[in-house]
């Protein structure tokens, strides 16, 4: 196997991608699988989607209105699920349901741009620029770093929102700035991975690092080290068999759920009546 090919800046760029991408996935994935809110990653995804189409479609930058889209997404989603007395998943339904449907009709206006809108559903790695990993670099930085700043707040968030809010904790602002960062994320990550599959790969590292550990920092680790090992695997088998790259990424992180899964210590413990939060650790 030739690895010249990892000397050319393409590849290069595609590397950075998917190790700032996977962290940056990894990390917002995490909340998803704690906070029971697994279709976010569906509703913000197409949210961006539909925001970059309609930039197309009217001659602003694509990534500018994608982004733009997933913060109104967010900015509905928590009202609907505070205010409405809805579960999040159900809000989320809706949010998606209504993107989709946008998406859609933004890329039948624009029959012009229509290659390049699926470029942006499928996703093309190996095309990011060097502006594109900068975004990514940006994001993956901001979502570490609140975490690791926040990480207390956060953990007690997670573990009981309503407990938090009692102890004087900003639990609603916690919850709203998950959506934010989910959005940033899938916005970052729309070039690279691609509307249709980056909701697999923000939910498979998250949930393949829950089988393997009951403390939540523990977690985040280890689901920010599966979103990168099937970034790089993935790379390098599209390059040696010729596989679309963003499928072919997504294909590693089922892999590395499923082994998870398999080897997972949980496996003998009758959890499947519990919430994922449950059988975390809390840490004092």
């Amino acid at each position: 196997m030739d690895l010249s090919i990892f000397g050319y800046q393409f590849m290069q760029n595609a590397m950075l991608a998917a190790f700032l991408g996977g962290i940056a996935c990894a990390v917002i994935g995490v909340f998803v699988v704690l906070l029971h809110m697994s279709f976010i990653g569906v509703a913000m995804s197409h949210a961006a989607f539909a925001g970059a189409l309609f930039g197309l479609w009217v001659g602003i930058n694509p990534l500018i209105m994608a982004f733009a889209f997933s913060l109104v997404a967010a900015l509905v989603i928590g009202p609907l699920a505070d205010r409405g007395e809805l579960h999040p998943e159900t809000s989320l339904g809706v949010i998606f349901s209504l993107m989709l449907g946008l998406a859609f009709l933004f890329l039948g206006l624009n029959p012009a741009s229509r290659s390049t809108g699926l470029e942006l559903l499928w996703g093309s790695i190996l095309t990011v620029t060097h502006s594109d990993v900068l975004i990514l670099a940006i994001v993956a930085v901001v979502v570490a770093g609140l975490v690791i700043a926040f990480f207390k707040e956060i953990q007690a968030t997670i573990f009981n929102r309503n407990i938090a809010l009692a102890v004087g904790l900003p639990a609603t602002v916690i919850f709203y700035g998950v959506l934010f960062l989910t959005g940033a994320t899938v916005t970052a990550s729309l070039r690279s991975i691609g509307g249709l599959l980056i909701f697999s790969l923000i939910l498979n590292p998250a949930a393949a690092a829950y089988q393997l550990t009951y403390n939540m920092k523990r977690m985040f680790i280890i689901a920010a080290a599966f979103g990168v090992l099937s970034g790089w695997i993935g790379l390098l088998f599209s390059y040696v068999f010729n596989l679309p790259s963003g499928a072919t990424i997504v294909v590693m992180s089922s892999v590395i759920f499923l082994l998870s899964a398999i080897f997972s210590p949980k496996r003998k413990v009758k959890i499947w009546r519990r919430k994922p939060v449950e059988d975390l650790e809390v840490e004092k």
